[in-house]
């Protein structure tokens, strides 16, 4: 089973890129999208259906902001939309699907880059949402949490450390909240595989910083330690260009 994670910073603008050619060709089993930007009815359905995905949308209430998403070729049994937490699912942050054997769930995490007041509620999401997967555990024990954390976890994941120290998403804080959450189950599913340096996820726009490869590791599939036998690969597509994010890839094997 392959399963892609991809924040397309505004799936509309992502399928004028080329996205849906791109899923044609990847041909992933399932696809967890952040950072959709759209309502459903603003989005082309067909355009995944064709491809035999089952599709599912959380979008933000503010228009072209947030939201996330899951095309799914096989058919979940159950899809659970937000963390019944209403300050976090306004914004289209949580998406989870079910299947036989495991859970599934797309994210995007706040970022904090504009300012004090979007870091705080950054920081307040953090602790949310480390409380709602340790309840969530106990009924869905087998869970994959995909999507963009905004948050690099080691000077590894980002190109400028030093640089970077006070920057969000670098924070000793935001990476402290990283440490804690793999101790408290999880495995950072491309590390298990790949501990190089100089692989990331994300690109400013600004002074051809992908073009230099100056990056942050903001994307993650996070799979519960139970998964372990199950994890069959892990990998960045970072010539994949349709967003300022590129795709991240999981493979698993035995289900």
């Amino acid at each position: 089973m392959r399963i892609v994670s991809y924040n397309v910073n505004g799936i509309r603008a992502a399928v004028l890129k080329g996205l849906v050619e791109w899923l044609k060709e990847d041909n992933a089993d399932i696809i967890c999208l952040q950072e959709i930007k759209a309502q459903e009815d603003q989005i082309n359905i067909t355009d995944f259906e064709s491809l035999g995905y089952h599709t599912y949308w959380m979008p933000a209430l503010k228009k072209g902001y947030s939201g996330v998403a899951i095309l799914s070729k096989p058919k979940p049994l159950h899809v659970a939309y937000g963390c019944n937490i209403e300050l976090y699912d306004t914004e289209g942050r949580v998406l989870r699907a079910d299947y036989p054997g495991f859970s599934l769930m797309s994210v995007y995490m706040p970022s904090g880059s504009s300012g004090d007041i979007r870091q705080g509620f950054k920081m307040k999401w953090l602790d949310d949402f480390y409380q709602y997967v340790e309840s969530l555990k106990l009924a869905y024990p087998k869970l994959i949490i995909s999507g963009d954390y905004n948050i690099c976890h080691q000077p590894i994941d980002i190109h400028d450390p030093l640089r970077n120290k006070n920057s969000s998403g670098f924070l000793p804080e935001e990476r402290q909240w990283m440490t804690d959450f793999i101790d408290s189950g999880f495995i950072d599913t491309f590390r298990y595989f790949d501990a190089s340096p100089h692989h990331y996820s994300w690109w400013s726009y600004r002074a051809r910083a992908r073009e230099k490869n100056l990056g942050w590791r903001i994307d993650y599939h996070m799979a519960t330690e139970n998964m372990q036998d199950h994890l069959a690969a892990a990998f960045i597509l970072d010539d994949i260009k349709h967003s300022d994010h590129c795709p991240v890839i999981l493979e698993l094997k035995g289900l």
